[in-house]
């Protein structure tokens, strides 16, 4: 992997497992741990999120190294969770910054087309500056086409697996709006029970960093609720957005936010930064996902 990106420094956050932790204990092994049948792997999945690409900090390259190091764990497809350029939302990006940054984002992409990717918006993604609504290049939409999204929110399957992405873009930021909600309700509703399901979300719906740097979901407690009278299913939810890594647990459903490809913004960092290019104390990196016949999920965080 690429020095500058500092993925020479193979750090694995393994046996993050949805079903259930497992005894961490070494020692004594029960019969039924011996018994235990091992469980078919049905998908693997890379999740990579907040990229934030530009021309700056030789980004384009190492984020080309990122995806060439992903390819040797030989992925199903990619889930991008957002943030894919650096920031188009700004009053002063001008169309060019934004067509150049998107640019940059199609050369890199366009290496691996053999892989599917599907995709949610991140904050950043939008170019509101534009001279009116009638625009183009106006917000979501343009930036949906760059990413070839359906809709701002959509499911899908894939091997027996139910797939949410949803936009966390709406009502100022961190929500999903009445609208939204009402079709993840519905969406919900309509699966079999015991279902596994796998949620794609920009900003966390439940995070333990966002205590310390903001940037939770401000309808945590109705999509919470939602999902607790869906228990009967394996609901399990990746974000990014805050750059930060962890795991929450609530009501059964595991949350995980899964740091950012661009770590410091692709930057060496602050005073804050545990080490160069870091966020704080979240190195920049990418997550593997593996997801088995029984609903369950092991990952492990690429840094």
């Amino acid at each position: 992997m690429d020095k500058e990106l500092g993925l020479k420094r193979r750090k694995f956050v393994k046996g993050i497992t949805l079903a259930g932790i497992g005894s961490l204990f070494t020692g004594a092994i029960s019969a039924r741990e011996i018994t235990k049948p091992k469980l078919k792997r049905i998908l693997r999945i890379a999740h990579f999120t907040d990229v934030h690409l530009s021309a700056d900090n030789n980004a384009p390259h190492r984020f080309n190294a990122c995806l060439k190091d992903i390819e040797r764990h030989q992925v199903d497809f990619f889930l991008n969770g957002g943030d894919s350029i650096m920031a188009a939302d700004y009053d002063s990006i001008t169309r060019q910054q934004v067509i150049d940054m998107w640019d940059l984002w199609k050369d890199s992409l366009d290496k691996f087309q053999e892989v599917k990717m599907y995709s949610c918006l991140g904050n950043h993604d939008m170019w509101w500056a534009a001279p009116n609504k009638n625009d183009p290049m106006y917000g979501k939409q343009f930036a949906m086409d760059q990413l070839n999204m359906p809709s701002p929110y959509y499911s899908f399957e894939k091997a027996g697996l139910h797939f949410i992405v949803l936009d966390s873009n709406n009502d100022g930021g961190g929500a999903l709006g009445q609208e939204q909600l009402q079709w993840l309700t519905d969406d919900l509703a309509g699966l079999a029970l015991e279902t596994p399901v796998l949620v794609m979300s920009h900003y966390p719906i439940l995070s333990a960093s966002t205590h310390t740097v903001g940037g939770n979901h401000k309808d945590a407690l109705p999509i919470t609720k939602l999902f607790y009278l869906h228990r009967d299913k394996n609901i399990h939810c990746i974000s990014g957005h805050v750059h930060l890594l962890d795991r929450a647990t609530y009501n059964k459903v595991q949350y995980y936010c899964n740091g950012s490809v661009s770590g410091f913004w692709w930057g060496e960092g602050d005073e804050q930064s545990a080490e160069k290019y870091w966020y704080q104390e979240t190195p920049p990196g990418y997550a593997i996902l593996d997801l088995f016949e029984d609903g369950s999920l092991q990952g492990s965080s690429i840094n």
